[in-house]
């Protein structure tokens, strides 16, 4: 296994300026709509609606979370439950993902048995699908098997989304065979090596995978597949307190946009460092 070292790159100053330039340009062109949309959560109406819009707040306000908690206060469902489904479907959704894809990944990456390369050809079919596609071969799956209106219509299709074998698949070919080799020989069974060994190697790959499930599970409304008022999703919940009302509540969407945007953005902002570290130094060579 070799150690990779740090590579100068082979430019010139004009070079160095020129990237970092072009860089400044798409970085800040795609920060807009994020500074847009917080600035939007602490502006009054009268800033809300002023046309051409101003992209920073004039006069900041809390007002349009006061009104969020006031009119959260008054649903029916207390609104920590609504929290709490979101948060366990998230977590158990993400677990559940990340474990499926990573132990599929690993039998397919390191093994050859018959079938498996028609698997994974399935498994790459089945990414140019959307989730509107699916929408209803899982509803008919979920109500064949009992589980519309449970939490298990929702977490059950995200352990198979075909992303996170995909990616955990393409990273853990990177992983020599003789390391693999190596570890039975010092007497590793199966599940310790790939607790022990690969999972390790694949954190690049594991982090990505949990950025994605995560914004995607935290987004989910649920509205096909969950009824009950008791479970159903947070973004649900508000978005029903926002189409209440489309101008006296345009605060309170703005809020809305920021509170359902902030765990996900969070994580990728506490993950993107050990991503960009991990990618640049788990190059795993025979």
């Amino acid at each position: 296994m070799s150690i990779l070292k740090k590579r100068k790159p082979n430019r010139s100053r004009a070079g160095d300026f020129g990237v970092y330039f072009i860089l400044i340009i798409f970085g800040t062109f795609f920060l807009i709509p994020l500074l847009f949309a917080i600035n939007n959560a602490f502006k009054p109406l009268d800033e809300i609606f002023l046309f051409p819009p101003e992209l920073f707040v004039n006069k900041p306000t809390m007002d349009n979370f006061a009104d969020l908690f006031v009119l959260m206060g008054k649903t029916w469902v207390p609104f920590s439950r609504y929290i709490f489904n979101t948060v366990f479907i998230t977590v158990v959704g993400t677990g559940g993902h990340l474990l499926v894809a990573s132990m599929a990944a690993y039998v397919l990456s390191k093994y050859r048995f018959p079938g498996s390369r028609f698997f994974f050809n399935v498994v790459v079919t089945a990414l140019m699908f959307s989730g509107y596609v699916t929408q209803i071969p899982n509803y008919l799956i979920m109500s064949k098997l009992h589980m519309i209106d449970t939490y298990w219509a929702v977490v059950i299709p995200a352990f198979a989304a075909p992303l996170g074998l995909f990616l955990m698949k393409q990273f853990m070919e990177q992983i020599p065979m003789t390391l693999i080799e190596a570890a039975k020989v010092d007497g590793a069974k199966e599940g310790r090596i790939f607790i022990q060994v690969v999972m390790p190697l694949v954190k690049p790959a594991t982090l990505t995978l949990c950025i994605f499930s995560i914004q995607n599970l935290w987004n989910q409304r649920a509205s096909n597949l969950i009824y009950a008022e008791e479970l159903k999703t947070l973004p649900y919940a508000l978005s029903q307190i926002v189409s209440g009302g489309q101008v006296a509540r345009a605060g309170v969407s703005a809020a809305v946009t920021l509170f359902i945007m902030i765990v996900p953005l969070l994580f990728f902002v506490l993950a993107q460092n050990n991503i960009i570290e991990t990618m640049a130094s788990s190059g795993i060579k025979e």
